[in-house]
C-alpha cells in the first residue's frame, strides 16, 4: 500500500496566498522526512480554493527540493493547457528527476478558464479525448504531427523523447468523474485518480467499469495488471487522539475554506452549478475517510483498499489550514498510521 499526502495550496480565510503556498513546501518536505510514498499537487485558477495555477511549475519546484518522494499532479486541467507544451514539460520532469514525476490530467470544469485561456467550452464538453491522444503520442512516439478539430501541425521530432531505456516512459493518470471518463480511460488504458467525494462502494464499481472496458477495448491481462496498481484513491487525513477530537478539528476549519472556494467559481457560460453544503460535505469527507486515532486510520486505510482494489492513496492532509498542525499531521502519518499498515 502506498500512501502519500494531496496539497492544494489551500487559502484558507485570513490567510495570505504565501502561506498557502508555503504550506505546500514544508508539506512536502514533511512528507518526504515521514516516509510517505508521494505528494500530489492540485491546479486551479482564479479562486482561493486552490492558489497554485500550474501544478507542473510547483512539482518542478518540490522535485528540486526532495531527492525520495514523488510528486504528481492531481490534476493539470488539459483543456486549459497545450498538449505538447505538457507533453515536453512532461518529459523533462520525467528525466530529470529519474521519473518520480507522475501527470495526472483531468477535464476540470466549466469554468471561466476556458474564456481566459481560449479553449471555449468546446474544449471541456468535446476536446478532452482529441487533446489526451496528443499527449500521449507526444510521450510515446519519435516524431508527431496532428490533424484534429482543436490541433492541426507539421509533423515535428519530439525532443526530449519522454520514454527511454533507463526511466521508461512517464506514468499518465487520469481524474475519473462518471463513467464517460472511466471508459474514456480504460479505453487507453490508463490508471484512474478517484475523488475524495466517493465512498468505497463507488470507487470499487469505477474499478470493476474499468476492468471490463478496458478488456473491451483490446488491453490484455497483463496491460491491465501493470496499469491497476496505479489507481490513485483521493480522501482526507486527520490523525488525533479520537476521532471526535481529529473530526473537530476539520469541522472548525474546512466549512470556511470551502464556503469561501467553492464559492469563488464562475462558469464560463452563466449555468448555475450547486454548492455543496460546507458543514455537511466536511462531515461526509470525515465519515468517508481516515479521521480519527492512527489504528482507526490505518484500518479505514486497509478497509478501502480490500474493498476497492486500489493500493495507492492522496490524502488531504492540509484540513486545518494551519502549517504546524499539517506538519504534525504528517508526522504521524508516517510515524503511527504507516507501521500499523506494514
Amino acid at each position: 500500500m502506498r500512501v502519500g499526502a494531496f496539497v492544494l495550496g489551500a487559502q484558507f480565510p485570513g490567510q495570505g496566498e504565501e502561506e498557502a503556498l508555503h504550506r505546500v513546501v514544508r508539506a512536502t518536505e514533511t512528507a518526504e522526512d515521514a516516509g510517505l510514498d508521494a505528494v500530489w499537487l492540485a491546479e486551479h485558477h482564479f479562486v482561493p480554493y486552490g492558489v497554485c495555477p500550474s501544478a507542473v511549475t510547483l512539482a518542478a519546484l518540490l522535485l528540486g527540493r526532495t531527492r525520495r518522494i514523488g510528486v504528481g499532479t492531481a490534476v493539470t486541467v488539459l483543456p486549459n493547457a497545450h498538449p505538447v507544451a505538457l507533453g515536453e514539460q512532461t518529459a523533462l520532469l520525467h528525466h530529470v528527476s529519474g521519473g518520480r514525476f507522475t501527470l495526472g490530467v483531468g477535464r476540470g470544469g466549466p469554468w471561466v478558464d476556458l474564456e481566459v485561456f481560449g479553449g471555449g467550452l468546446p474544449a471541456y464538453d468535446t476536446g478532452f479525448p482529441e487533446s489526451l491522444d496528443l499527449l500521449l503520442r507526444w510521450l510515446r512516439e519519435p516524431r508527431v504531427g496532428a490533424e484534429g478539430e482543436r490541433y492541426t501541425f507539421r509533423e515535428v521530432p519530439v525532443v526530449p523523447r519522454a520514454g527511454t531505456a533507463t526511466n521508461g516512459a512517464p506514468r499518465v493518470v487520469v481524474a475519473c468523474t462518471s463513467p464517460g471518463t472511466v471508459r474514456l480511460a480504460a479505453a487507453r488504458c490508463l490508471p484512474m485518480l478517484l475523488g475524495m467525494h466517493c465512498g468505497d462502494e463507488d470507487k470499487a464499481g469505477m474499478v470493476a467499469l474499468w476492468r471490463r472496458e478496458a478488456r473491451a477495448a483490446g488491453h490484455g491481462p497483463e496491460e491491465i495488471e501493470a496499469a491497476e496498481p496505479w489507481h490513485v484513491s483521493a480522501g482526507v487525513v486527520q490523525v488525533g487522539d479520537s476521532r471526535s477530537e481529529a473530526t473537530e478539528c476539520l469541522i472548525k476549519a474546512m466549512p470556511g475554506w470551502l464556503r469561501e472556494g467553492l464559492g469563488a467559481h464562475t462558469t464560463v457560460d452563466g449555468r448555475q452549478r450547486p454548492m455543496r453544503d460546507p458543514v455537511g460535505y466536511t462531515e461526509l469527507l470525515c465519515g468517508l475517510h481516515p479521521v480519527g486515532p492512527p489504528r482507526l486510520c490505518a484500518d479505514r486505510l486497509a478497509a478501502s483498499a480490500e474493498r476497492t482494489g486500489i493500493q495507492r492513496f492522496a490524502l488531504l492532509v492540509e484540513g486545518t489550514g494551519d502549517l504546524d498542525a499539517t506538519e504534525r499531521n504528517i508526522q504521524q502519518v508516517g510515524d503511527e498510521v504507516l507501521p500499523l499498515l506494514r
